[in-house]
């Protein structure tokens, strides 16, 4: 397989956490917080960090109830999806977030905004499904 440069967002109503990773070290580190509720800031930015990483494919959080099943945020994760998809030309792979918040804030021994961290952790988990 060859590199690629991947982007994962862990998306929220009011924030949008981003991580960085690359297949051959399949190490997934968070970069940012994207804040704000209106649309057009969230996606100029995210415009810029596709412009600046060039990703091949972007990992998108997928909101899913504790049993597995759809909820309403599933609805708006699938939605952000599609319009990055549609915006921006980009592969989009949703990968299960379920406990990615837990995670983070265990990774960072904290309770300060996670986001960022969240993404890594469902970036890293989509690099712990890929083929040797």
């Amino acid at each position: 397989m060859p590199e690629e440069t991947l982007l994962a967002f862990d998306y929220g109503i009011k924030k949008i956490g981003v991580a960085l990773g690359n297949t051959l070290t399949r190490q997934a580190r968070p970069m940012e917080i994207i804040h704000g509720e209106a649309l057009g800031p969230r996606f100029a930015r995210i415009e810029a960090l596709l412009a600046e990483w060039q990703p091949q494919r972007v990992v998108v959080g997928l909101a899913l109830a504790a049993d597995g099943g759809e909820q309403e945020a599933t609805a708006r994760c699938r939605r952000f999806a599609n319009r990055l998809h549609g915006r921006f030309g980009v592969t989009v792979v949703l990968v299960d977030e379920r406990g990615s918040s837990m995670e983070a804030q265990a990774l960072l021994g904290t309770h300060a905004d996670d986001d960022a961290m969240a993404a890594a952790v469902i970036l890293q988990r989509y690099f712990d499904t890929l083929p040797e």
